[in-house]
């Protein structure tokens, strides 16, 4: 496990807590996520690591209009901890469990061709059947699979694509 992530991990799970408590992780994602772009910017990236940037100029330049008091606090302790460059990682970890939480799975399918609907909702109610969870599809184009699909559902990974088929008949062939 990379460094930043343990870094960013008691960060991920102190904001999700506080957002939970009465209601506002769905705002707290939007922020954090627009945070994290900000701060995943190579300009910006300078700036945050820069002595004389103050918290409240931290703060100003990291949030969004209206975000509540206590996100406004979150980010100055970021800011206060020299941890503001972790905001993409720790947008990434809320994610996830506010993912865990709300017990919905995130598979990204990547097919050669676009797919059509019908055929994406049977993926979707078969990973369903499968993880006994609600699953939120996004979809990703690579005409290099040749046909057919790979669906990457976190730890699960499912290579039905023309390419894998031919590069598994390619390894059998060569032993």
């Amino acid at each position: 496990m990379s460094q930043s992530l343990t870094l960013a991990r008691p960060y991920a799970r102190a904001a999700f807590a506080a957002s939970s408590n009465d209601g506002r992780a769905a705002s707290w994602s939007q922020a954090l996520a627009f945070a994290a772009q900000v701060a995943a910017d190579p300009r910006v990236q300078a700036l945050l690591s820069h002595p004389q940037l103050s918290k409240d100029d931290a703060v100003a330049l990291l949030a969004t209009d209206g975000a509540d008091e206590e996100l406004l606090r979150f980010i100055g302790l970021l800011a206060e901890n020299h941890r503001l460059v972790l905001l993409p990682e720790i947008a990434g970890l809320f994610e996830q469990l506010r993912a865990e939480a709300d017990r919905i799975v995130k598979a990204r399918v990547t097919a050669a061709s676009e797919l059509p609907a019908a055929e994406l909702e049977s993926i979707r109610e078969g990973l369903k059947r499968r993880f006994g969870r609600e699953v939120e599809i996004e979809t990703a184009i690579d005409p290099s699979l040749i046909g057919g699909a790979v669906i990457d559902a976190g730890d699960v990974v499912i290579d039905g694509s023309l390419k894998g088929k031919l590069e598994r008949l390619q390894g059998a062939l060569a032993h």
